[in-house]
């Protein structure tokens, strides 16, 4: 079954509040499986719809290091006939918001609370971006520099962006009566 048509079926997870590390159970569940990227990248646009816009695929990810690539299409492309600015600014937020999801503990969640970029050439072709994010240690509230660096296919960089994010614990569910 196909990547798309495989998402209607499977529950997005609760990658805020829920239990355990949802980004990395997932990833380390279906990375290796026929398809198991691409469906992992689509799940992750559905948790995160604005972003899924731009339909990136995460070709790594690991403790401290996510690579994720978006094509160049007409749907992400202005009136330069090169890539949006937008478009790149999602990517690079996809990219370090896996990295540091998948390294943060089991207890841990965390909201982007400012992003920069800076554009240092057109981009065209197929972009990947690059992030080596820190690994939380604790779920304690901390503030963390995400840097994540975005190449085209003949590897110059056309931009780099730092995201800055808190991360915390996650709230403690009510319990039931």
């Amino acid at each position: 079954m196909p990547a798309a048509r495989a998402t209607r079926f499977l529950p997005i997870p609760d990658i805020v509040n829920g239990k355990g590390n949802a980004v990395r159970n997932l990833w380390d569940r279906v990375q290796k499986l026929p398809g198991g990227k691409a469906l992992f990248s689509r799940l992750i646009g559905k948790m995160a719809p604005y972003s899924g816009t731009i339909r990136a695929r995460v070709r790594t990810l690991r403790a401290g290091y996510a690579e994720v690539e978006m094509r160049d299409r007409r749907s992400v492309r202005n009136h330069l006939q090169c890539i949006h600015a937008i478009a790149l600014v999602n990517l690079a937020e996809i990219c370090g918001n896996v990295a540091l999801a998948y390294s943060m503990p089991d207890d841990a969640r965390f909201i982007v609370a400012g992003l920069s970029i800076e554009y240092l050439k057109k981009a065209r072709g197929r972009i990947t971006a690059t992030c080596e994010s820190p690994v939380p240690e604790t779920s304690a509230r901390t503030e963390f520099q995400v840097p994540v660096k975005l190449q085209d296919s003949s590897g110059e960089v056309v931009a780099t962006a730092i995201l800055r994010t808190l991360v915390g614990p996650k709230k403690r569910r009510a319990a039931a009566n």
